[in-house]
């Protein structure tokens, strides 16, 4: 959300699962409407996912992608805002970023507020690393494994588009 926050002009599209999650690391969906347009996955049609054809956005992240969304993104599957988002992007040539939580052996990750510990160890199966594998062989994506990767890709896209990184923290 750092890095979303230095974006010029973000919209954010949550999965059902975001809108379940966000609250256990601390974020309020008011506060967020407060800086973004916030697209929730209500419908089944993926209504949102239009604005892609009037050519509203240059760019997709999805990030964090959990392995069951790099699962589905990979496989073609498109049943969430944030998978038809990506299946519509690459079909429209639009580029992805897809910042990938299980892409190592094991991954050191923050644990939600409501777990005793703050950082949890884990061991993603083959399965998800073989996903990543696949996705990383999709037209039109480029999956990220860090989020120093997510943000070198986000600053050469900004730069490839003549943009800028907002200054301002507000």
């Amino acid at each position: 959300m750092a890095l979303a926050a230095r974006l010029p002009n973000v919209d954010l599209f949550l999965s059902g699962a975001a809108d379940e999650v966000l609250p256990l690391y601390g974020m309020r969906l008011e506060v967020l409407r407060e800086r973004y347009r916030v697209f929730r996955d209500k419908s089944a049609s993926s209504v949102p996912v239009g604005r892609l054809y009037a050519e509203a956005y240059h760019t997709v992240v999805i990030a964090p992608a959990t392995s069951n969304t790099v699962a589905k993104c990979a496989f073609g599957l498109s049943d969430t805002l944030p998978t038809n988002m990506f299946a519509q992007a690459g079909k429209l040539g639009v580029p992805s970023l897809v910042f990938a939580c299980d892409t190592e052996p094991v991954v050191i990750t923050k644990a939600p507020r409501s777990h005793a510990s703050e950082w949890l160890t884990l061991r993603p199966r083959r399965i998800e690393l073989e996903n990543v594998e696949r996705l990383k062989q999709i037209d039109h994506c480029q999956v990220l494994s860090s989020p120093a990767e997510l943000e070198a890709a986000l600053d050469a896209r900004l730069k490839a588009l003549k943009l800028a990184w907002n200054t301002s923290s507000s």
